[in-house]
C-alpha cells in the first residue's frame, strides 16, 4: 500500500522537484540551521573577546563580509545539493518500483 502511495506522489510532484529554485527553496530550512552555528561563534568570539579577535585578525572589519559572503554561498550550496541528493534517491526508489510493479 505505501508502495503505491509512493508512486502516486511521486508521480505527481517529480517534475516540479526537479527544479532547481523547488530544491533550493525546499532545502533552505535546513541549510540555515547547517549555518546558523557558524555565524553564533563569529559572533560570539566577535562580542565576548574583541581583543582576541582582533589579535588573530588585524582585518577585523573588513573579514565580517567576506565571511558573510561565504555562510551564504555554503548555505544555496547546502541546500540544493541536499535536495538533490534526496530527489536522486527518491527517484532511484520510484524506478525500482515500477520496474518491480511490471
Amino acid at each position: 500500500q505505501d508502495e503505491v502511495k509512493f508512486i502516486a506522489y511521486w508521480e505527481k510532484v517529480r517534475t516540479e522537484h526537479a527544479k532547481f529554485k523547488s530544491k533550493l527553496i525546499r532545502g533552505l530550512p535546513i541549510a540555515i540551521l547547517f549555518a546558523l552555528p557558524v555565524l553564533f561563534t563569529i559572533a560570539a568570539v566577535y562580542f565576548f573577546s574583541p581583543d582576541w579577535y582582533t589579535k588573530i585578525s588585524q582585518k577585523a572589519g573588513s573579514s565580517s563580509g567576506a565571511i558573510i559572503a561565504a555562510v551564504c554561498i555554503m548555505v544555496i550550496f547546502f541546500s540544493f545539493i541536499r535536495m538533490h541528493f534526496k530527489w536522486e534517491m527518491n527517484e532511484q526508489f520510484y524506478q525500482e518500483l515500477k520496474a518491480r510493479s511490471e
